[in-house]
């Protein structure tokens, strides 16, 4: 199956409408029934701004985080939609992808 890979940038302290972005933006792919989403905490970053993240030893307020989702054309129209409707600020990364199943795919695909 061909589609996206996207790649949401942020940081653990990001919030949005009092929720936690992360945690927003899993519940909008879970809303859209999006399959998939992977989030990945990095120890350090510069954003798009070039100032620089980073996971401190007693705080992980600024840690960089990844939302990574593998969606198809039509998800991907969507959901950067609807993100666009509400003006939520996260940048993003949109890569063309090959996606699929190797061996039997499981039951509730």
């Amino acid at each position: 199956m061909n589609g996206f890979l996207i790649t949401f940038y942020t940081a653990q302290n990001r919030s949005y409408q009092g929720q936690p972005i992360v945690e927003w933006l899993l519940a909008i792919a879970k809303q859209m029934d999006l399959r998939g989403a992977t989030v990945i905490n990095a120890s350090q970053g510069l954003d798009h701004r070039g100032q620089f993240h980073s996971a401190g030893f007693f705080e992980l307020a600024d840690q960089p985080v990844q939302i990574q989702l593998a969606v198809t054309a039509e998800q991907a129209t969507k959901l950067l939609n609807y993100l666009s409707d509400k003006h939520v600020a996260v940048f993003y990364v949109k890569t063309p992808i090959e996606f699929g199943f190797i061996g039997q795919a499981p039951l509730d695909v």
